[in-house]
């Protein structure tokens, strides 16, 4: 067994040489980007050692190769940072919370190599590397990621039942832990507050899966639409708006999609719109266009009838 380093573009990779085979140790820089070579010394990369990336801030990007098949325990956990990984579409061995605390992560994008002769699989359809990655930073469903079976039908399936599960849980499911555990570890433990937190991450979880409706079933649809409807502005709880107003008001395909389900209404139009104040300007227009062509609807029929 050896030990070495590797220097790279804003970065330094540390290895050990094992029977033949590369392990990436460790990790100093300030690259928002990393891609990892596929050899080192002419050896196979095929290991991330735990904790090698873990709490890395600085790190948006990661690119794996296709010759890695394990991933060790918390290897790139607290990179609160991250955004996009890109891995083979093999198998690989992930340890515990690998990206446990990435709160940013938004794409797990798994790769083919035609030159290979592999074939296009289902985790190349649209939609695929945002739900694989809220499988594992939002749902902690570590079990969803299979890089071979991602994006298949029973993979769908899997993920559709994980979100019922989170969507049908008490809000105040884990509260108890917050307060054993103290502000200091988790922030409030105001239960109104820890709540409404719930009801944002079944909300983005229900957004997520609508914009990307891969094989959803017609049940799980209504149930998904049902809850963003009754959280919208003006119900007890309105975290559906909050988290498009504060998450999402510059991003069309989400405030189509509130519009679409009639999260906008007669009923809080005019809140809405108090609400938005000067910011998001698109969607404040486009919620008034839309106003506007109702409206136009609405007179049209009304002078027919007279």
């Amino acid at each position: 067994m050896r030990e070495d380093v590797l220097d790279l573009a804003g970065c330094r990779l540390e290895y050990r040489l094992e029977e033949g085979k590369i392990f990436i140790t460790g990790y100093h820089g300030t690259a928002s980007g990393v891609e990892v070579p596929s050899e080192i010394e002419g050896y196979p990369v095929v290991g991330i050692a735990r904790k090698t990336f873990l709490s890395h801030k600085n790190l948006r990007r990661i690119v794996l190769p296709d010759t890695l098949e394990e991933v060790g325990d918390w290897a790139f956990a607290h990179c609160d940072g991250l955004v996009t990984v890109e891995l083979p579409g093999k198998r690989v061995r992930f340890g515990r919370a690998v990206f446990k605390e990435c709160g940013r992560l938004r794409r797990i994008e798994i790769r083919v190599d035609v030159a290979k002769g592999q074939e296009e699989s289902a985790a190349a359809a649209e939609g695929v590397p945002e739900l694989l990655a809220a499988a594992v930073w939002v749902m902690d469903a570590y079990y969803l990621l299979d890089l071979q079976e991602a994006g298949s039908g029973e993979w769908l399936g899997k993920w559709d039942a994980r979100l019922l599960t989170i969507l049908r849980a008490s809000d105040q499911e884990g509260y108890s832990k917050q307060v054993l555990c103290g502000e200091e570890d988790y922030g409030s433990t105001d239960l109104g507050a820890f709540s409404s937190g719930r009801r944002k991450e079944k909300v983005r979880l229900a957004f997520l899966r609508l914009l990307y409706p891969l094989r959803l079933s017609g049940t799980c649809r209504e149930e998904l639409e049902e809850y963003l409807r009754c959280h919208t502005k003006g119900q007890p709880g309105e975290e559906t708006w909050l988290v498009l107003k504060e998450e999402h008001g510059n991003d069309r395909k989400y405030y189509e999609l509130f519009a679409e389900l009639s999260c906008i209404n007669e009923d809080n139009y005019d809140e809405i719109l108090t609400d938005m104040g000067e910011g998001c300007p698109e969607m404040k227009a486009y919620f008034m266009r839309l106003r506007e062509r109702q409206t136009c609807v609405e007179d049209f029929f009304a002078g027919l009838a007279l």
